[in-house]
């Protein structure tokens, strides 16, 4: 028999109200409304760590349309050997809510297993669709990003307040420390590289592992001194980066060293903080597959895929800094990089899944760098050109930069 329909509505804090439809989980949830331009990707959205608490908008018209790959017996995610979610960017739904402007309830893919809002009830997520997704999408450009909460018909009512999370990214860190071994053995060590894992989206585990470094995976406020390694990778998070100080004490300490240094997302405010200067929340914030970015000095423009609400303050950028990266459209920094050492960070991500991997060389980039400061050969990296059998040969920095292997 199928359910009945029951009405729900989005409420912000300004007072605006829009009325639809529930979907997913039939329950009230409060939460910051934030949109994505995103037109594809919604389950690694869904499942993006730096949405975490978060009501999510979708700008995009219709959702759902590819359904959800899941397992058929246990309707949990697909793992890789690594423990890894094969289709998702965490093992688990991260947003507080969604809100869609068409639902797609008969999705139509050879790997969908699950309709959306079957996979959010199953993780107790509210949804609402029905309403006019670009008229809200401009309401939160014009007033900048609210808090909001999703009340449907004949459940119980929730404050604004709510959906507040105190520590988002305390949340999404894993607990402990996890190694994963270099994919190839032999007689080379492969460099080894400490992920400080804030709320790390999975495909920068999969890039970096797929790259046969030797990866420890920390928790946001691990004391990296104690480790012995070559690099350190800063992951993406949600939430203010200031509320990370034990992360960036440990920063701190880290750029007296000559170690290398990347970031990425809220890796990049973290470095920014470390070095000693400040950032800021931005009025709506970057979220989606499709944000220009230029290469200061080259003025070389990537499209590149984002997510997050808070930026570096440029003009605070202490002595031996400077801007790496601006966003084409808003001129808001994207990108940090030290003019006396080898650390580097960028605000967009280089391994967006889904979107635009223009600039994954960068991840190429800063393994050549950590192999050079740690006195390891260049990494031979198999191509095949097509008709022809596989060939090894190595990625220089200058052929990187142009796609060429």
């Amino acid at each position: 028999m199928k359910k009945k329909r029951l009405q729900a509505r989005l409420v912000l804090e300004d007072g605006s109200e829009y009325i639809g439809w529930s979907f997913g989980k039939a329950r009230s949830q409060a939460g910051e409304v934030v949109f994505t331009t995103g037109m594809t990707g919604y389950p690694q959205s869904l499942t993006d760590p730096s949405f975490r608490g978060q009501i999510l908008v979708a700008t995009y018209p219709l959702i759902g349309n590819y359904g959800v790959p899941l397992q058929p017996k246990t309707g949990k995610p697909y793992f890789d050997r690594f423990g890894i979610p094969v289709h998702f960017e965490s093992d688990r739904i991260q947003v507080a809510g969604f809100v869609v402007a068409e639902l797609c309830e008969e999705p139509s893919h050879f790997a969908s297993t699950s309709t959306l809002s079957a996979w959010l009830e199953q993780n107790n997520v509210p949804g609402i669709y029905g309403i006019d997704t670009r008229a809200l999408t401009e309401r939160l450009r014009e007033q900048g990003v609210m808090r909001g909460k999703i009340l449907v018909e004949g459940c119980r009512e929730v404050t604004f307040e709510s959906g507040d999370i105190a520590h988002p990214v305390a949340e999404v860190s894993p607990r402990e420390v996890q190694v994963y071994p270099p994919l190839l053995s032999g007689t080379k060590r492969a460099p080894r590289i400490v992920l400080v894992d804030c709320g790390a989206k999975a495909n920068i585990l999969r890039c970096l592992i797929a790259r046969n470094v030797e990866l420890i995976r920390v928790p946001w406020n691990y004391d990296i001194s104690q480790l012995e390694y070559d690099g350190i990778f800063l992951s993406n998070g949600p939430g203010d980066p200031k509320a990370c100080g034990k992360t960036i004490a440990t920063l701190r300490k880290a750029l007296t060293d000559s170690k290398p240094i990347f970031g990425i997302c809220l890796g990049n405010q973290l470095m920014a903080l470390a070095a000693g200067a400040d950032t800021y929340k931005l009025p709506y914030g970057h979220r989606g597959q499709n944000q220009p970015c230029t290469e200061v000095g080259t003025q070389r423009c990537y499209i590149t895929s984002q997510n997050h609400g808070y930026a570096v303050r440029g003009d605070t950028l202490p002595r031996g800094w400077e801007s790496w990266f601006v966003n084409t459209n808003d001129g808001t920094v994207e990108g940090i990089k030290s003019t006396t050492g080898p650390f580097r960070a960028v605000q967009f991500h280089p391994e967006g899944c889904p979107g635009p991997r223009d600039t994954e060389f960068l991840i190429d980039e800063f393994l050549a760098t950590v192999r050079h400061y740690a006195g390891l050969p260049e990494e031979p990296r198999q191509v095949l050109p097509a008709g022809e059998t596989p060939v090894s040969i190595l990625r220089k920095e200058e052929s990187s930069k142009e796609g060429v292997a």
